[in-house]
């Protein structure tokens, strides 16, 4: 079962810090150094301090940025920069963004989910983890007692059932508001009725949750609690370390948009369009599209269009050329993936990285095995191809919603970057005490 629960969050007191725009900032996986700098010097409180502390000249230990961190954090508390709200709280959150010309509202809640191990209870991953992050997030956890960032939930609510009331309760009531650096413009506002609360509480006890993004924060947080029991310092099952900090949307939400992420492809030699066109034909048909950025759109279009997973774009920087590719045959993905499901099977990621770039393109392998960078706008693989940075360019249909719902409830993971819920969720609105 699905335990949500309201709780007494920590906030930014705008008397003090005035913008919330000016403190907040994007989960700590999006953060370049260069941007980092950017959001140290917009204000002195910017939760980047907490989110993503900065080496600094003398540390002597690597470890010392989190200590650095945790300091910050109590000493805002001390000083009244952050306040403690004064009763339980779920946080409704809406987030306004335009993309592709279009303005959407995606509609949620910030709330406590009681911890579960992926398979044993409603909380299911769809993507796979690393250790690196992992790492980090925990000592960051463990300094700070603090869940900064929260994890984003995605839970079937075909007739808004749980969203509906928590915003008839806020309707006419000012949020408060963070413009991001992308210009997603950020609403919070705090509900502590029981009236409203416990109703929302009951709906999701059934629901499951998939966690669209997040799963190191998650994975994080039950290592965390695991680690407060080994050593005999969990205070019983209502203790707050047997919780998260998450975020509910529905997966029906208007406002719930999955964008592409594109593969930009090193570690191969300068391949050219009858290179690929050859290499990919015993399983695709493969069509010219065109030369340049025009056809990489045109490609593109195409992808977008046809709503399915089984077709791939492919650009060659040596000539300029754009290919479409069209799966014929994916049967020997039963043998390059064998322990995956068909559905796994039929993902374009799972398509493009097992049957073509580690078994179809086997043949141009370096010393190096291919290396993938990943972006999400057709202009970052046009800047990419330009500057000659990369042999191929992949274009990726998105995979969906029931796609996730699908693989995640039958307890398999998608390859990595198989999907990318845009906008972020902005870090600093609301934080939960551990």
């Amino acid at each position: 079962m699905a335990q949500v629960h309201p709780f007494c969050g920590w906030r930014y007191d705008v008397s003090q810090v005035g913008d919330l725009s000016d403190v907040t900032c994007p989960p700590y996986d999006v953060i370049d150094a260069e941007f980092q700098e950017r959001l140290y010097d917009l204000h002195p409180c910017n939760v980047v301090r907490l989110e993503l502390n900065r080496d600094e000249p003398g540390d002597t230990d690597p470890d010392e940025k989190y200590r650095r961190a945790a300091e910050f954090l109590r000493r805002w508390m001390h000083q009244g920069v952050l306040l403690q709200e004064r009763e339980d709280a779920l946080y409704v959150y809406h987030q306004v963004f335009t993309w592709a010309g279009q303005t959407y509202t995606r509609r949620g809640f910030l709330g406590r989910i009681r911890l579960e191990r992926f398979g044993e209870g409603k909380v299911f991953p769809h993507e796979q983890t690393m250790s690196g992050p992992k790492a980090d997030r925990l000592k960051l956890l463990e300094a700070c007692q603090m869940n900064l960032s929260p994890v984003f939930g995605l839970f079937p609510d075909k007739d808004n059932a749980v969203q509906s009331p928590l915003e008839k309760a806020v309707l006419g009531i000012t949020a408060l508001e963070a413009t991001d650096h992308l210009g997603v413009v950020h609403r919070l506002w705090p509900v502590s009725e029981h009236s409203v609360v416990d109703p929302v509480r009951r709906a999701m006890w059934d629901k499951p949750v998939f966690i669209a993004d997040g799963h190191h924060r998650y994975e994080t947080a039950i290592n965390y609690r695991d680690g407060l029991q080994s050593a005999g310092k969990l205070n019983g099952p209502e203790a707050p370390a047997n919780f998260a900090l998450m975020m509910f949307v529905g997966m029906s939400d208007p406002g719930l948009i999955i964008l592409p992420t594109h593969r930009l492809v090193s570690n191969l030699p300068p391949l050219t369009a009858t290179q690929i066109k050859t290499a990919l034909a015993p399983n695709f048909s493969v069509e010219t599209i065109g030369t340049g950025p025009t056809a990489a759109r045109e490609t593109w279009e195409l992808i977008d269009a046809a709503g399915r997973q089984g077709i791939l774009g492919f650009g060659t920087t040596s000539d300029g050329e754009w290919l479409l590719a069209r799966l014929t045959d994916g049967s020997p993905m039963r043998d390059l993936a064998p322990d995956q499901s068909d559905d796994w099977h039929g993902l374009g990621v799972s398509l493009l990285h097992k049957l073509v770039i580690e078994h179809l393109l086997k043949p141009f392998h370096q010393a190096q095995p291919p290396q993938c960078r990943y972006v999400h706008q057709l202009e970052e693989v046009e800047a990419a191809q330009k500057a000659n940075e990369v042999p191929l360019a992949c274009l990726v249909p998105p995979a969906q919603i029931e796609h996730v719902e699908q693989i995640a409830a039958r307890l398999e993971k998608m390859p990595p970057k198989s999907t990318y819920f845009y906008p972020k969720l902005q870090t600093g609105l609301v934080f939960n005490p551990v």
